[in-house]
């Protein structure tokens, strides 16, 4: 029910810009309404507390049962002439904010339905804020459970008490504030009013969807790119130090975070390979033309949002492929961001040192630290165990999409994309994904489901150990 109202703001774009698609919003909306309601009006009553298990049920359910929901007012409107897969498809990757599109002429479309893409990422930026921050720690499978202590309204239960709602709101603002920021940074820099608001829906939420076939490409001026390249960095940084720095008014949870350490490095150890690279290939024009194209691109492959303002995936050598491997880092763990995680990658490559280290000194207690705080053994193994489902995934997914008929680097690219929720690929998928079959879309849209849930909330519902009572 609260869902359907999202479908409002549509509606009155439609209405500004006189464009004829109000009607398959509003049908949307009352058929949203009138289902969520007639599912509620049984359980209106009901006041039990959630435990673990449901916990699962409803964060993967969140997102699936949304993005059937999503999928209405893009099948209602005629004119997009959108099958089924394909809606869903759109749907899920805005919800997931992905930003792997199948829609193509994007500058034809009507403004309601641009308006409605970046707001199912903005939304679905916000939920995964809440599930990373406030969910996943309890439930025992995120990176987050190492900043439990430092998160607003830390949970120490086994269900879900009202502290979530005290961290959903706090977590709230920072969100609504970023985006405010952006949005005006936008505008200042030249973009018109509804391009500025739109496209901070999708920076902020590392989305990517825009509102123009040529991504950010479409604007000329530098400061748009900067501003990006700005607000995609901030959403891939742990909201939970952007919680601690507006509440005390300084940059020292930053600074004092190894996490965020590490991601700053990481972007500016590529963007430098990057941008050297493109000056010295002569690919660019000049080197302000190198930097600005190395770091934006960086940036936003790096943090899995998936902007482009130039045809990167033809960029010489090896340079394509470097980009698509560092969304396989992502963002930090509680951010908007997508892939491993920068804390995972961390983590994995402390516990592969101290390995190497144990066969020199085999009776040697070697403690994996992060910062100055020791790691529990057990957290490094959920970290192993997720890399080894992800490994044993990502295969698989290939496989099936190459048995489709999808070449390797397409195949290979596509799962990269959708499983680190970045959404540009290599090859076919390089600027859409409208030319590839079915079968390989619905096996795309559940990998952009697997990233986004973290792979074991969602992969823990088909184990019949779950269903046992």
């Amino acid at each position: 029910m609260l869902f359907s109202f999202t479908l409002l703001p549509p509606i009155i774009i439609d209405f500004i810009y006189q464009e004829n698609a109000a009607d398959a919003f509003f049908t949307a909306y009352i058929v949203l309404l009138a289902t969520g309601f007639v599912l509620w009006l049984p359980v209106k009553n009901s006041k039990k507390d959630l435990r673990l298990r449901d916990g699962f049920i409803v964060v993967v359910l969140f997102w699936f049962i949304l993005s059937i929901a999503g999928t209405l007012p893009l099948i209602l409107y005629e004119q997009l002439d959108i099958s089924i897969t394909d809606a869903f498809f759109e749907s899920v990757s805005g919800l997931t904010t992905t930003g792997a599109t199948v829609i193509t002429n994007l500058d034809s479309l009507p403004h309601s339905i641009l308006f409605y893409r970046q707001e199912l990422q903005w939304l679905g930026g916000m939920g995964i804020i809440v599930l990373a921050v406030a969910v996943l720690p309890m439930l025992g499978i995120g990176g987050m459970q190492l900043y439990k202590a430092e998160t607003p309204g830390p949970i120490k239960d086994r269900k879900l008490t009202p502290r979530i709602t005290e961290t959903a709101k706090a977590l709230w603002y920072i969100y609504l504030t970023l985006t405010v920021m952006c949005a005006l940074a936008y505008w200042f820099a030249g973009m018109n009013i509804f391009d500025a608001v739109t496209h901070s829906f999708s920076t902020v939420a590392i989305g990517g969807f825009s509102t123009h076939d040529a991504s950010l490409g479409y604007f000329d001026e530098v400061g748009i790119k900067i501003v990006a390249i700005i607000f995609m960095f901030l959403g891939g940084v742990n909201f939970a130090l952007h919680f601690l720095a507006f509440r005390s008014w300084s940059f020292r949870s930053y600074l004092k975070d190894a996490e965020f350490k590490v991601y700053f490095q990481v972007l500016l150890f590529v963007s430098i390979i990057a941008v050297v690279f493109l000056q010295f290939t002569d690919a660019t024009d000049s080197y302000s033309e190198s930097l600005l194209l190395g770091v934006f691109h960086v940036v936003s492959i790096g943090t899995t949002t998936g902007f482009a303002t130039t045809e990167f995936h033809l960029w010489p050598s090896f340079l394509p492929v470097l980009l698509l491997f560092t969304s396989f880092i992502g963002g930090c763990a509680g951010s908007t961001g997508g892939g491993l995680k920068v804390i995972r990658v961390i983590l994995l490559l402390k516990q592969g040192m101290r390995e190497m280290t144990r066969l020199i000194h085999p009776k040697a207690v070697i403690l994996v630290k992060i910062g100055t705080k020791p790691v529990a053994d057990s957290i490094i193994d959920a970290v192993w165990g997720f890399f080894a489902i992800y490994v044993l995934v990502f295969v698989i997914m290939m496989l099936l999409l190459m048995a489709s008929g999808l070449d390797q680097i397409t195949s290979f690219s596509a799962v990269a994309a959708t499983l680190n929720n970045l959404g540009p690929g290599l090859g076919k998928v390089a600027s859409n994904y409208a030319s590839i079959n079915d079968f390989a879309k619905w096996v795309l849209s559940f990998g952009m489901l697997l990233g986004r849930l973290e792979i074991f909330t969602l992969l823990v519902l088909l184990t019949p150990a779950f269903w046992r009572k």
